[in-house]
């Protein structure tokens, strides 16, 4: 394996990435046949608003035989392992509550020591490796701007040199997302787009995908302290943690990004609402009131499957990339901090 609280503030101003859905031909020319006909389908067709549907749909409490029975049929089409689940069936309200369901104690071991980077999902590998001039691999031969992806170019060129990896969940996977290690969330940055599907017809037909499609960003400073328990996740962190300087280990941006039917983006540390209808870009700058959170500590949920872009800079962060389409578990380790 290779190394490689401010106010917050919302916009309608464009992100600066490549968000419009508004000349299909181009995107397209690279797929032939039905996966070419069902993804130039899909620029008619309302993606927001059907994801919007689904989640209200997934969200529907049916009566307790029926929502036992749609959501053990549900976990047998996609192959879901329910002994790995927190609950029983019963505690589940709706197909939603169940997709977010949690995982039973010890079901996710974290590898290593503190200094280990672990899988902030569960999943598959998709595209990894180093960032250079400004662009990362989206699928073999087609890459996209980090400019375009984080909606700001200051931002893109502390990350030049660094590596990055992309993480792909299914719907049969556990779908919340946990920190690769610990430290404190500084920054949170949500962007509205539009919502392709993340496979391959996405993938190899829709340029700058995961720039075009609905993302949260958020920056994780990592630190070297290792407090034996967490604070509420409004409190500051912890004294006695040793924050990594900017230019050191520098920030982690882990990006969220919506797909097609996934209904919404959820963090448990800010209110940030995704894919609605009046959705505006928003900033978010957390300050002294940064949350401090542990090596595997959760930070969010898909509502429904998509992906998480991970991106950190060259300093003293090395990740050991897997070939894409390698099954990726919450908590093994992926790369480490330098010494």
């Amino acid at each position: 394996m290779a190394d490689l609280g401010a106010p917050e503030t919302r916009s309608s101003e464009p992100s600066g990435s490549p968000a419009t859905d508004s000349s299909p031909s181009e995107p397209i020319a690279s797929l032939r046949g039905v996966r070419r006909a069902l993804l130039g389908l899909l620029y008619w067709l309302p993606k927001n608003a059907m994801s919007r549907w689904m989640g209200r749909f997934a969200s529907i409490e049916w009566p307790g035989p029926l929502q036992r029975a749609e959501i053990r049929l549900f976990a047998r089409v996609v192959g879901i392992d329910l002994t790995e689940m927190r609950d029983e069936i019963d505690a589940f309200a709706s197909l939603q509550q169940f997709f977010t369901r949690a995982l039973r104690a010890g079901a996710r071991p974290l590898e290593g020591d503190e200094r280990r980077l672990v899988a902030p999902c569960d999943g598959a590998w998709g595209e990894s490796g180093r960032i250079e001039s400004g662009t990362l691999l989206q699928v073999k031969g087609r890459s996209y701007r980090v400019a375009d992806l984080l909606g700001d170019q200051d931002l893109a060129d502390t990350f030049e040199g660094g590596c990055y990896a992309t993480f792909y969940l299914s719907p049969r996977d556990y779908h919340r997302f946990h920190t690769p290690t610990a430290g404190r969330f500084t920054r949170v940055d949500y962007f509205p787009g539009a919502l392709w599907p993340v496979n391959s017809i996405g993938l190899q037909g829709v340029d700058g995908l995961f720039a075009r499609n609905e993302r949260v960003c958020a920056y994780l400073a990592p630190d070297l302290g290792n407090p034996a328990s967490a604070p509420s996740d409004r409190e500051p962190a912890l004294e006695g943690a040793e924050p990594l300087a900017a230019g050191a280990a520098g920030e982690i941006a882990m990006v969220a990004v919506g797909a097609t039917m996934v209904g919404s983006i959820r963090l448990t540390f800010d209110e940030v609402r995704t894919n609605e209808a009046d959705a505006s870009t928003y900033h978010r700058m957390l300050g002294e009131r940064a949350p401090r959170f542990e090596r595997g500590q959760e930070w969010g949920h898909f509502e429904f499957g998509s992906t998480i872009v991970m991106l950190a800079p060259a300093a003293n962060v090395a990740l050991e990339p897997r070939p894409p389409g390698t099954k990726l578990r919450l908590g093994e380790a992926i790369g480490r901090l330098r010494d």
